[in-house]
């Protein structure tokens, strides 16, 4: 499996011939072409413009499956797109592995401004890792529990602040969630967002977990 930070909240993993999107809010990054890619999946966190972005006009052209929480499912099916409603509560199955919803602790509206249902994270459990995409949240004691119940390995956690986790919550985070690896997130897209990167390694280095920071301008083929 091959894992690419596209920028933001947005990743991509490649397994096999498949490629799978999360939040892909894409555009701002001129080196991720998804035309060339082969996306059969995204996945949607919830309903905010900087996490649903370019997931219409990328599942139109790829016919891709968008999984997402009820009514922010509902509102890709208006748009015409192939969509699989989910929910809280039960592993989901996929040709390339399988995914489990959880809550995140956020705001949630469609891009009008109607009801988005809960805002999610997912972890998936792909060629025997698991990854936890924790989407927009701040900290709560549930990672605790998230630790318990599925045991990540890597986690792609928000630092930004503002809206989600800063930093110092970050760290402490990623302790509770037990993971060997962390991801760093949602930062720097924004001046509401703009984070120092040495202060959370200082942070996680405490824990002694791993912090891999990866460039969303280093796409490599």
């Amino acid at each position: 499996m091959d894992i690419r930070y596209l920028g933001h909240s947005a990743f991509q993993f490649k397994v096999g011939e498949r490629c799978i999107l999360i939040d892909p809010y894409v555009k701002q990054n001129d080196k991720y072409n998804w035309h060339e890619e082969n996306i059969t999946d995204i996945f949607v966190t919830h309903g905010h413009a900087d996490h649903v972005g370019d997931t219409i006009e990328i599942a139109k052209e790829k016919g891709a499956t968008v999984s997402a929480v009820v009514e922010l499912a509902d509102y890709f099916s208006r748009e015409g797109l192939t969509v699989n409603r989910v929910n809280f509560g039960g592993w989901l199955n996929y040709p390339w592995g399988r995914a489990i919803f959880v809550p995140a602790y956020h705001s949630n509206s469609l891009p009008d401004g109607s009801y988005a249902g809960s805002a999610a994270g997912v972890i998936f459990d792909i060629e025997n890792t698991r990854i936890y995409h924790a989407g927009d949240t701040a900290l709560t004691s549930e990672m605790k529990t998230l630790k318990e119940l599925y045991r990540p390995t890597i986690a792609l956690l928000p630092i930004g602040g503002h809206y989600t986790m800063d930093a110092a919550h970050a760290a402490i985070a990623a302790d509770w969630l037990g993971v060997k690896t962390v991801i760093p997130m949602h930062y720097n897209t924004f001046p509401e967002i703009k984070t120092d990167l040495d202060m959370f390694l200082k942070f996680i280095n405490m824990n002694n977990t791993n912090c891999m920071i990866l460039n969303p301008e280093d796409i490599k083929k």
